[in-house]
């Protein structure tokens, strides 16, 4: 089965806290639920890969300003039916901010997350059941910003909550 290996990498995720273990648990059940979870044609919601990135010292995360949402997030995206979703995070990643050098600091799960995505142009409000993963890249590696966004910046993880504070990006600050 095509879910297998992302609901062993979920199995095998410890929770920092008790928010992402109730995800955890809320994602495992959806991904069983759900055959087609990888797909963004699932109206109820789908599986995301991210990439939360850092740089050689663990100083620093690249984030992006996302266009639509207006808010900075570290890079990701849908899977559209891809079911590696650590291969989703790195594609993202490397589209996203034009970085060619990205490796995975580990193939383990770095942090999940469940969040609301709003309506937009007839798609209604979804979840996006987000995996995601650690990545190191060299901040000296010169950066494009895509069309996505409107921005992307190297931030001090001790500045980052200046940007966005969610818990869900605080929490990942917080695995450091």
């Amino acid at each position: 089965m095509h879910r297998n290996p992302l609901l062993q990498l979920l199995a095998n995720h410890q929770p920092f806290n008790q928010e992402e273990a109730q995800f955890k648990e809320q994602m495992i059940e959806f991904v069983n639920q759900n055959p087609d979870c990888f797909e963004r044609s699932l109206l109820i919601g789908h599986i995301t890969g991210s990439a939360w990135i850092v740089d050689k010292s663990r100083q620093f995360t690249l984030l992006t300003h996302h266009r639509k949402l207006d808010k900075w997030f570290q890079t990701g995206g849908h899977c559209d039916g891809d079911s590696d979703v650590l291969n989703v995070a790195m594609k993202e990643a490397r589209e996203e901010t034009g970085l060619t050098d990205i490796q995975a600091v580990s193939t383990e799960v770095f942090d999940i997350d469940i969040h609301e995505i709003p309506e937009r142009k007839g798609v209604p409000t979804h979840l996006h059941y987000d995996v995601r993963f650690l990545l190191e890249a060299d901040m000296n590696e010169p950066l494009i910003i895509s069309s996505e966004s409107s921005d992307l910046a190297w931030i001090e993880l001790s500045k980052v909550s200046q940007l966005n504070d969610s818990q869900s990006i605080m929490r990942m600050i917080n695995k450091f």
